[in-house]
């Protein structure tokens, strides 16, 4: 089986609609929402507007 390239590392809220998901090959941290049929995905980034990268 193929290593999956994201991974769901924490989740949030009380219907668990808030996802922080990171790339495992570059390891950006994105913040992904689903509400229903509504959702999205952005990039976090740091105070210097830098993307969040979490390291193995």
């Amino acid at each position: 089986m193929k290593d999956k390239r994201f991974e769901i590392v924490e989740t949030e809220g009380t219907a668990k609609g808030i996802f922080v998901i990171v790339d495992r090959k570059t390891g950006v941290n994105y913040l992904a929402t689903k509400f229903g049929a509504a959702g999205g995905v952005c990039p976090l980034i740091d105070k210097d507007g830098k993307p969040i990268i979490t390291k193995d």
